[in-house]
Formats: C-alpha cells, structure tokens, sequence
C-alpha cells in the first residue's frame, strides 16, 4: 500500500467527518421528524446508485424512499454525481428547472404558464381610479409612489418586478416594448437591460436581494438561511440587486412548495420557517396549538418546512404576507438599519392591530419618515394570509386552493389543479357556488361587491382623514405649534397609517375578512381625526394670540 502523504490523510480525516456528522445527524433528524421518517420503510434500497448518496444525505432518503417520488433515480435531477462522488468537494449540479417537474406534471405547468388575461397588466394602485387614490401623498417620499401596481399572477412575478419604474431606475425593459407585456418563459428572453448609464425620469433604484427571493426559486441553493453571508452563498441581503437579478431566470418554481426528493408539501421561504419554528407564530396551528411544520436543516447553510398535510396557506404565506426587506431605522435611536442587519428579512405574521407595537417594541424598526410630518412608517406589504387567518372562510376549513386554484380536467378527463391562480369574482360559478349551492352566480357576484364597495368606502374615508392629518400637521407648524403637541399627532399618523396602508397593500379589498377590515379601518379614521383635532386646537390656541 503507497504511503499517504499528510495532505491526503487530513482531506481522509475530513471525509469520515463529514460523512459521520452526516450519518449522525441524519439519524437524529429521522427521530425528530416523525412525518418525514414514515417514508423509510425496511425495504431494499433500489440499486441506481442511490445508497452511495444516502451515505452522506440520510435527510435525504428520510424523503425519498417510499414516496411517490421513490422510483425516481438521483440523476434525474442532479448531474456529475459521479465527479462528486470520486471528489466530494466538486459539487453535483442540481436541475430544478419547473420544465423537468412538467414532463411528468404537464397540466400542472401549462396552467402555471396560461396567461390570465382577466387580470390588467401595469394597473396602478396610486391613481384616482386605483385602489389608493391619494398612495402619493400618504408614502411619500416612499419608492412605491413611483409606480405601485396589482398583482397579474404569478408567470409575471419575475419581470413586472423588474420592469416596474421603482425598481432599477428603467434600466430592464421589454425587448419587444410592449408587445413584450404577455411574454411569458425565461426573464431575460423578455427583457433586456439597457446598461448602468440608462436612466428613466420619474423612476427609482428601490429593489433589493431579499424581495427576489419569493418570486423565484433560482436562488434557493444560492442564498444561505435568512440571507446571511457564507462564502458558499453565492447571493446575500446586501448583494448587489442588479447583479441578483441578471442571475434570475424564473419565477417562483415547483420546488417552493412541493419537495423534490419526495413531493411532500413544504416551504423554504427562510423568514417564514423562522416566524414558525423558531419565534413560535401561532397562525397556522391548529386545534392543539400546534403547527404542521417540521424543519430540515441541510448543514447549517438552509432550511426548509416539512408538511405532513399540504396547507396552501402556509404555501402562500411564503410570499403573501407582511414582511419587511428594505432598509429602515431604529424607533427609539433613529439609527439607520442597513441589509446587514437581519431585521431586513422579516415577517412578522401579526394583525393589523398587532403589528405597529410589534415593530415598535419588538424590532424597533420602521421603513421611512413621512415627508410632510416625519412620522414613522411601516411600509405594508401584501397581508393576504394575515388577513384571511381567523376570517370567517378560515375558521370552515377553507385554504387559498380551494378559491384560487381550482380542480380542472385536461381533454382525456384526467383531473389536476390549476396553478394559473386565478381571481374568484371572475370564476363565481366554479368557485363560489360548490360551497354555496343555493345562491345563483349572479347573487354571490353582488354579494361580493356589497363587501368590496363598503371596504373601498372605508379606504377612501381613511385616506381622506389621514391627508387632513397631514395639511393640518404643515399648518400647526407654520403656526409654530409646540413640539410636544407635534410628537403626538405623528405618534397618531404612524397608528392610523397602518391600520389604513393594510388594506391598500392586500389585495382582495376587504372580502378576505370583511369584519377585520371594517374594524381596522374605521379606527384608524378615528385615530386621524384625534389627531386633527389636536392639530387644529393648538392653532386655535396660536392664533388667539396673534394681535
């Protein structure tokens, strides 16, 4: 036998390391996740090769074997398995393209692919006929004032984001103008970047690392648990945005919510794995209390969330929440908190009722000062899941699924789900009326508008007294109002703002959780007028002394 040379007998050492603390903690995860462990059965292990992997990835066989996925061999989606194998620092390359899942799951992707022409591209929230007329004036000087539009679905996910004007400065465009508008397929077939000297007017450089991390899953062996730094990650919360994006491909993938090893239902947005399993957040337990989530951590570097029952809610809420990712401040310093700090990748999974004292005492952090007061705003996101928790549909057992991907059958009778992601309201008699057999579409329709027609009535009275908030904070200050009289009303602007920018950053227009809706809004109206009559009673006092 040669002699091993030291070099040899340390990487020798290193190997029986790994693949020991592989062993080991693989067989400790086995213990602690009693839903994942089931799939092992005492069965021979199919001859592909796949035993050699299992040596190091025993997390990985607690997936695969006995799942529906069990007959599929590792080199159906990994490649140079056997460079890796001869040399375990050369890593496989992993296929996680959403076009393999589609050779097997071909309805599943078409409709994942199907444009929705019901619903209107670049529809902008800030404008008269929009969801918030006054958007401008209430965030300013905020980023969204800039372009603020509704959601079109999820193929689009990626390029609207890019596209929009408040992203990268107008510098990604349409490669077809807008012809290019329905393009659907990989992002930089459709758009192009016209270079880091093109500047649009009216636009702003507003994105960051942690955003694109929900609207795609190219990342997801590329950026470490919760964005942190690693020399193996290739993304981080402070990499440059331009060159993330130019790095992403695709929207949002299969393996977001469906794992590949052995199609169970999981999640792997990091922030949400966190809230969960680590800060206990209870939205989406059950009657124990207890939450179907069982977190896999692949050596230190990423997690993800393992469900014994698929739960579309949570499958949403990896991206349908309230989260903060851009740069903010301290509540109580004012220090600025840049995207080295983890606060930048954050869901909070609260109510609106709940969430300013969260950020307050919780986080100490908001997004930016208002320009007219300097007010301390949180910059609300897209609360669906927090919304529809605790609603009345939520309480029967109802999940995003049921209303938004609906059953459908191909040409051979073969039945899939849809994931198009469709808009309810428009599909009534599908969605609506397998639950509500008695009504006809037409009364479920109006039903749904009496709902939304109130809501929106209530946002606009909400912007309304919050704009009243902030004229009569500009006039008490030219009156020279004292400041402890200022610190109250913007203490007032930062409640009712929140209870309103909810219900413009959601997307449903109160029908999620009309009652919640109501309530929320109503008082933040009711913390706006305090605030006016504050304002307007020290003006009064000023102006009495005036000679």
């Amino acid at each position: 036998m040669a002699l091993r040379t030291s070099n040899e007998k340390e990487t020798l050492m290193v190997q029986k390391r790994i693949l020991t603390g592989a062993v080991i903690g693989g067989a400790l995860l086995i213990l602690a996740l009693p839903a994942v462990s089931t799939a092992v059965k005492e069965k021979p292990v199919a001859s592909d090769g796949r035993a050699a992997c299992y040596e190091c990835h025993e997390e990985i066989k607690a997936l695969k074997e006995g799942s529906k996925h069990a007959r599929l061999g590792c080199t159906t989606c990994h490649d140079k398995l056997k460079e890796h194998l001869a040399n375990y620092e050369v890593k496989p390359v992993t296929l996680i393209d959403a076009a393999l899942c589609g050779k097997c799951h071909k309805n599943q992707l078409e409709s994942f692919w199907k444009v929705d022409y019901e619903a209107q591209p670049r529809k902008e929230k800030g404008v008269p006929a929009g969801r918030s007329p006054m958007m401008d004036k209430l965030l300013a000087p905020y980023g969204f004032t800039i372009e603020h539009n509704e959601p079109r679905g999820h193929v689009f996910m990626v390029t609207d984001q890019f596209v929009v004007d408040r992203f990268a400065g107008g510098r990604f465009q349409y490669k077809d103008s807008w012809f290019g508008v329905d393009k659907t397929g990989k992002t930089w077939d459709i758009l192009v970047d016209k270079g880091p000297d093109f500047k649009m007017a009216e636009t702003a450089k507003a994105g960051n690392p942690t955003c694109i991390q929900c609207k795609t899953s190219d990342h997801i062996l590329k950026w470490k648990y919760m964005g942190e730094k690693d020399p193996k990650a290739k993304w981080d919360r402070t990499s440059d945005i331009v060159a993330v994006a130019k790095d992403t491909n695709n929207p949002v993938g299969c393996i977001h919510c469906h794992d590949p090893h052995g199609t169970q239902p999981r999640i792997v947005r990091d922030a949400l794995i966190q809230a969960i399993a680590e800060k206990g957040a209870p939205m989406f337990a059950g009657k124990d209390g207890k939450t179907d989530l069982k977190v896999m951590d692949f050596r230190g570097f990423r997690k993800i969330g393992i469900m014994q029952k698929a739960d579309s809610r949570m499958m949403c809420a990896q991206c349908h929440v309230e989260y903060a990712c851009g740069k903010g401040a301290e509540f109580d310093s004012g220090k600025a908190v840049g995207y080295d700090d983890q606060r930048t990748n954050h869901m909070p999974l609260k109510g609106p009722k709940e969430l300013l004292e969260h950020y307050k005492k919780q986080q100490n952090f908001f997004d930016f000062k208002h320009a007219v007061t300097g007010a301390r705003l949180v910059k609300l996101q897209h609360p669906e899941a927090e919304t529809f928790a605790g609603s009345v549909h939520d309480k029967m057992g109802v999940t995003c699924a049921d209303c938004h991907m609906p059953r459908l059958k191909d040409k051979a009778g073969k039945s899939f789900t849809s994931h198009m992601v469709i808009k309810p309201k428009l599909h009534v008699k599908e969605i609506c009326l397998r639950c509500h057999p008695k009504y006809t579409v037409e009364q479920k329709l109006y039903q749904i508008d009496a709902i939304q027609n109130y809501t929106k009535g209530k946002m606009r009275k909400a912007e309304y007294w919050l704009g009243q908030l902030i004229d009569s904070y500009a006039e008490a200050k030219r009156w020279g109002v004292d400041e402890a009289t200022l610190a109250k009303a913007r203490e007032k602007h930062e409640e009712a703002h929140v209870l309103w920018e909810w219900w413009t950053a959601e997307n449903s227009d109160g029908f999620h959780n009309p009652d919640l809706a109501r309530d929320t809004l109503t008082a933040s109206i009711a913390a706006s007028k305090e605030a006016v009559a504050l304002l307007n009673k020290a003006i009064e006092e000023k102006t009495k002394k005036q000679p």
